[in-house]
């Protein structure tokens, strides 16, 4: 039983498969011909444990107290790298990237450092620092984080893993004892924030940006070999490396996209800012920067205030930026199939799963079987059209639709749906008479399908999660931390094991959000500044 991460096993795959940068000194600079530069952590003041995964911990194979952890000093100084143990060779990875559409060339891990993979009973797990300084790749920047966005970053992490959703896990939230000076919304306002560390885990943190970089600079041979090593560890399935095999794999790239985009729309996720840079490989969400939720169902929302005015990556255009990306990474590893219809075959079809896949998730959302009909494609068209209207909470829409009975009248079925509505100034005659010929044209099919009523609402209940880290509670969460009040995170953390029960003891962190979180900073917009 292994209750220690000093007994873990470091392999380093990464390291020692993929050339390194010969430059040692760390300073910021282009790295060519290299995928990595040897980085250590810098070292902080006074390290402390705020939040731990217990699950993390599980996965790889350390087994305690997690109280004891957190009190556990040594812990701290090897989650925020003041100490490396036996093993751990830290490193930032080297990639590239588009940014709102544009090449921005070399980007990197900028304020991230992996130390090291961590071979366990369960598989090989990177385990990476974010926020724990400067690396060769950290641009102007300082490569620190704040605890206001690494709260956001922990709980996101682990709230989307429990509502079954693709992602990268946070093992565990410290503090540096340090201050770090960010202008948050780049307005002339600096202020000091508690420095904080996330330590971050994944089978692999390879990003599309991996391969447009070595491609954009015709670096053939290293594209080859990193694209070699990443279907060695991370696709052993697909076999032998060649032509074929890296078709098999980026079509196997986009279905796992696809996968993830769909849970995203299926929870109100918005992810904020798709660069290429941010595109796991392995189809799993990365990088929590102004990410947010949906609170009034709102396709054109997005988080981020950098792309307030365009809203390129807006919650319904994610499916399209999706595709987007994919094409781009097409194009980077073009040179390696030097045949662009087989790209361009599995791009094509890209846009009709991704249809079917959505069509098939908002049935399950409905209770409904999943086989296509017009009637229920036009029932699901007829739902977004409502939502809209009037000014309607995703979460708490599905929720309380799951018991509503559709046997009732429209006065009755109102006052169910009612909590899930902002302004009811809205719910006027006109929007009742479409919601009452919605609710008609539902309950008929599921007449068809002979769907009982306690069924419906067992199925919608398991796909229609009850709580979901709104921004407005990771904001409040944020600040009771930054004053030293981890009350709120440690209960956050809990809520979001569970996200699809009922937790009668966290039902105020089910409801919609409140009036006064409607435009505040943190809870309706963020900009990419941590």
């Amino acid at each position: 039983m292994n209750t220690s991460l000093t007994n873990l096993k470091f392999s380093n795959r990464f390291a020692e498969q993929l050339p390194a940068d010969p430059v040692t000194e760390n300073y910021c600079r282009q790295v060519e011909s290299a995928c990595f530069s040897y980085v250590n952590p810098t070292q902080v003041q006074s390290p402390k444990t705020l939040a731990l995964s217990s699950e993390v911990l599980e996965s790889l194979g350390i087994i305690g107290d997690t109280s004891d952890l957190l009190n556990d000093s040594a812990f701290s100084e090897i989650l925020t790298g003041n100490k490396l143990l036996p093993g751990m060779k830290p490193y930032a990875s080297c990639y590239g990237g588009h940014q709102f559409g544009n090449w921005a060339g070399q980007l990197g891990d900028g304020r991230a450092i992996n130390l090291g993979e961590a071979s366990t009973e369960n598989g090989f797990f990177t385990l990476q620092l974010k926020g724990a300084g400067m690396t060769p790749y950290s641009r102007r920047a300082d490569g620190l984080a704040v605890l206001r966005s690494s709260v956001r970053e922990f709980l996101c992490s682990e709230a989307m893993h429990h509502l079954g959703i693709p992602t990268t896990r946070a093992l565990s939230l410290c503090l540096t004892g340090e201050s770090v000076t960010r202008d948050m919304f780049y307005d002339g306002n600096p202020q000091q924030e508690p420095g904080a560390i996330v330590c971050r885990v994944a089978e692999s943190f390879t990003r599309f940006g991996h391969f447009q970089l070595y491609s954009s600079r015709n670096d053939i041979a290293l594209l080859q070999q990193f694209t070699d090593y990443t279907l060695k560890n991370d696709f052993p399935h697909l076999g032998k490396p060649g032509k074929d095999t890296y078709l098999e794999w980026f079509s196997e790239v986009c279905d796992l996209t696809l996968s993830m985009i769909v849970h995203w729309q299926r929870v109100g996720f918005v992810h904020g800012v798709m660069n290429t840079d941010n595109m796991s490989v392995l189809g799993q969400t990365i990088d929590y920067g102004p990410y947010g939720w949906l609170d009034n169902y709102d396709p054109d929302w997005t988080p981020n205030t950098t792309d307030a005015q365009n809203r390129r990556y807006r919650f319904g255009n994610q499916a399209q930026i999706s595709l987007w990306n994919l094409y781009q990474l097409a194009n980077a590893i073009y040179p390696l199939i030097g045949d662009a219809k087989p790209l361009e075959e599995i791009l094509n079809s890209y846009s009709g799963k991704y249809q079917s896949a959505y069509y098939q998730m908002m049935c399950q959302k409905l209770g409904l079987n999943t086989s296509f009909s017009d009637s229920k494609d036009n029932l699901i068209n007829s739902l977004e059209k409502l939502l809209t209207s009037a000014e309607t909470d995703m979460t708490i829409f599905y929720r309380v639709l799951a018991n509503t009975s559709l046997e009732t009248d429209i006065n009755g079925q109102l006052i169910t749906l009612k909590n899930a509505y902002y302004e009811s100034t809205q719910i006027n005659d006109s929007y009742i008479q479409a919601l009452k010929n919605w609710l008609n044209q539902y309950q008929k099919i599921c007449a068809e399908e002979n769907l009982a009523p306690d069924e419906r609402a067992k199925q919608m209940n398991t796909v229609n999660p009850k709580y979901i880290l709104r921004n407005y509670l990771a904001q409040q969460a944020s600040d009771k931390a930054t004053e030293g009040d981890l009350s709120m995170l440690h209960a956050l953390q809990e809520m979001i094991r569970n996200p699809y029960s009922e937790q009668p003891q966290f039902d105020e962190y089910a409801a919609k959000r409140p009036d006064w979180a409607r435009t505040r900073p943190g809870c309706s917009m963020l900009s990419c500044s941590s």
